[in-house]
């Protein structure tokens, strides 16, 4: 199972000097799985660029699921941007939280109208399925996927998402919190014996505590899940807007790996083939940051 990471920003894009290293789109990974299937999670502004990518390597049709954790605009301002939206052959199917109120499509289309955009959802050409799920429920994928969606705890609600492909796991909790010092049970049940954890860690410990409405994790919860679940590898993601690279690289990572040694900055760029070789484990845990 091949994973990319093409935005691993919250809030908003913060493209500059100081987030040049990690990154400074918002939430987007895309995974290969054994049989060439196509998963998406999130459509942050990262998307863009998935996109572009995609087109090169795919040059008559792609065929994905894109999974969209929640609604709030970091995780879906990159849709319109998305370039195979607008190709006739291709086709998607959107899966994302079962909810009251507006439905997901409706969601998606409201941010592609006149004034904001000088086109509108309806005028995209590719064939789109939009299904919603609830907590608990697993949906297929090919012949040899199976993703499981669990409620996170943040503020309007919040999926998280566990992709099993022929033994392979990759776990992806982003937007969520831990309350009382102890792991969410839904995070653990995601995260148990996965390959790879892509967790929330938005917040400083400091900042988790002024901001504790919010609904995000600071690198200790990521952590404490991490060693609790027995995840192979875990990758801080969701960094807020402000927390340079520097930052990122010479104070949460070191103190991170006191924690939890087999943890990564999630980066844009950054491609993980699982399960881990052992020379891609000494490559990612025993180097500084700079992956």
């Amino acid at each position: 199972m091949r994973v990319r990471f093409w935005g691993v920003r919250g809030s908003i894009p913060v493209p500059g000097p100081q987030t040049i290293r990690i990154g400074g789109n918002t939430a987007c990974v895309d995974i290969l799985t054994s049989d060439r299937q196509l998963i998406i999670l999130d459509a942050g502004s990262g998307i863009r660029r998935l996109g572009q990518s995609l087109e090169t390597e795919n040059a008559r049709r792609i065929v994905g699921t894109l999974l969209i954790s929640h609604t709030h605009y970091d995780h879906i301002q990159g849709f319109p941007y998305f370039r195979p939206a607008f190709a006739r052959n291709n086709r998607f199917v959107v899966v994302g939280q079962r909810r009251v109120g507006p439905r997901l499509e409706e969601v998606l289309a409201r941010q592609m109208i006149e004034p904001y955009l000088p086109f509108e959802y309806k005028t995209l050409s590719a064939d789109f399925h939009v299904k919603e799920v609830a907590h608990g429920e697993t949906i297929v994928i090919g012949d040899e996927t199976r993703v499981r969606a669990a409620d996170m705890n943040h503020p309007g609600g919040c999926l998280g998402f566990r992709i099993e492909n022929r033994g392979v796991v990759v776990a992806y909790c982003t937007d969520t919190m831990h309350a009382n010092d102890q792991v969410e049970p839904n995070v653990l049940e995601l995260a148990r014996d996965a390959d790879l954890l892509i967790h929330d860690a938005h917040f400083t410990l400091q900042e988790r505590e002024t901001f504790a409405h919010w609904g995000h994790s600071s690198w200790l919860e990521a952590t404490r899940t991490a060693r609790e679940a027995n995840v192979k590898c875990l990758a801080l993601f969701h960094f807020n807007p402000d927390t340079t690279d520097e930052y990122l690289e010479n104070e949460i990572l070191p103190k991170a790996r006191r924690e939890f040694a087999q943890t990564i900055l999630s980066r844009e760029g950054l491609v993980l083939d699982l399960p881990l070789s052992d020379a891609a484990q000494r490559q990612l845990f025993d180097s500084p940051g700079r992956e």
